[in-house]
């Protein structure tokens, strides 16, 4: 089957403009409307992902992925997120400054939408949900591709949404889907400026790659996560063990958890063996530079710790896989960090404030943590309803990008026919 981008595109850009008339009830009406429609059609749509799963299954798909593509247990979750979604306050129109000119000519910097949004992901069909939810909040059309494991699952997302949406007499192309697993179709989007005024890719660093070297659309890239947590000699030992668990094993297969663990050295060798009896309880194995090897494995029968090379501190594991490394000054991890972090999401366990604080002013992450969980960067955690991607760039957004983000601005003067001298 042939698609033309182009039509898609046109499609998108009248539904964009369609959906400034609509007010902040008539679109939260219709965000309800969707989660309304996500659970009365739960069956169709769970059909549709056990399809998809069954394929994953055959085609050798490794647990992690497994696990983001699966919506058993989650769509009434992801329904209810939609509607978090609508109870959140809509940002569009929202006046960013105001003043008056010495010339009498009032001026105001308001909040508009971005326009269309063009969003590459891969196995996570939740994200289809996720996506079109934040951008008709905030008045944005939205052109999906999806991965060709979430095939079957994002038809009958998106066909429930469009019902909805119709339903509700709000357009049914703001929330399009392109309907196909052909590559062509990625490059093809990434050139469509004519239509689409921001490329947000969700995935692996090769898709991340391929959109920032071919894109003529600006492009958002983000969610690669590998991410630290380094116990500073001052950590309180007891809490710390439960904080580092929470953030390997709580749902290992996302990119906000922990994958690398920096320990310091006053306190490895009673902390290392303690953490990792617990982790053990959640099946985690580890690699360990030399000096957390010989602790780790102090008899030589442990055949869950594997001495670390290299490339493992530069490793998203996206499994019950640690990897453990003894520095010994707060001034090493952050070295380490500086040269293996993908500025996601870091964090340090303490009782020092100044540690505290030197971590918190020197890690350049878009999400830097005190004594808690990686696991937190997330847009539901951050109270922003859902995100559409984590950025972990500098310009426009950074960490979960949720409402705001979908946002940019107009400058608005209004003059009693006012002409420049």
């Amino acid at each position: 089957m042939s698609l033309d981008l182009n039509a898609l595109g046109r499609a998108a850009r009248a539904a964009a403009r369609q959906l400034a008339r609509f007010s902040t009830d008539q679109k939260n009406a219709a965000l309800n409307a969707i989660a309304d429609a996500l659970l009365a059609q739960h069956d169709d749509i769970m059909r549709a992902n056990a399809e998809d799963l069954a394929a994953a299954r055959a085609s050798g798909m490794n647990p992690a992925l497994l696990d983001r593509l699966s919506l058993e247990g989650r769509l009434k979750s992801i329904a209810a997120d939609v509607r978090n979604v609508a109870a959140l306050p809509d940002p569009v129109g929202e006046v960013l400054e105001s003043r008056t000119l010495p010339n009498g000519m009032h001026l105001e910097r308001r909040r508009v939408p971005i326009g269309v949004l063009g969003v590459i992901y891969e196995a996570r069909p939740n994200v289809t949900v996720d996506v079109a939810a934040l951008a008709l909040k905030t008045g944005n059309a939205v052109l999906l591709r999806g991965g060709k494991e979430t095939l079957n699952s994002n038809r009958a997302l998106v066909s429930a949404i469009q019902g909805a949406l119709a339903a509700c007499q709000l357009p049914a192309e703001a929330v399009q889907f392109i309907d196909s697993t052909d590559r062509q179709y990625v490059a093809e989007l990434l050139r469509l400026d004519r239509y689409v005024d921001m490329i947000i890719p969700r995935g692996g660093a090769s898709l991340h790659d391929f959109c920032r070297q071919n894109s003529t659309i600006p492009v958002i890239t983000g969610g690669i996560g590998i991410c630290h947590l380094y116990v500073d000699a001052s950590a309180d030992q007891t809490a710390s063990i439960e904080v580092i668990y929470n953030a390997k094993t709580q749902r290992p297969s996302v990119c906000n958890a922990l994958d690398t663990l920096l320990v310091n050295s006053q306190i490895a060798e009673a902390f290392l063996p303690r953490m990792a009896e617990r982790l053990r309880q959640g099946g985690v194995t580890f690699r360990a530079d030399p000096r957390a090897f010989r602790i780790l494995n102090a008899d030589g029968t442990a055949t869950d710790v594997l001495l670390a090379i290299e490339s493992d501190w530069d490793t998203e594991w996206l499994s019950l896989i640690l990897g453990v490394r003894v520095v010994d000054s707060l001034d090493e991890a952050l070295d380490h960090i500086a040269a293996h972090s993908t500025a996601h999401s870091d964090g340090i366990l303490t009782e020092d404030a100044a540690n505290a604080e030197r971590f918190v002013r020197e890690v350049d992450s878009a999400a830097v943590y005190v004594n808690a969980s990686t696991r937190f960067t997330d847009g539901g955690q951050f109270g922003l309803g859902a995100e559409v991607a984590v950025s972990t760039q500098k310009l426009h957004g950074r960490g979960p990008m949720g409402l705001r983000e979908l946002t940019t601005y107009k400058w608005i003067g209004r003059g009693q026919y006012h002409v420049r001298a």
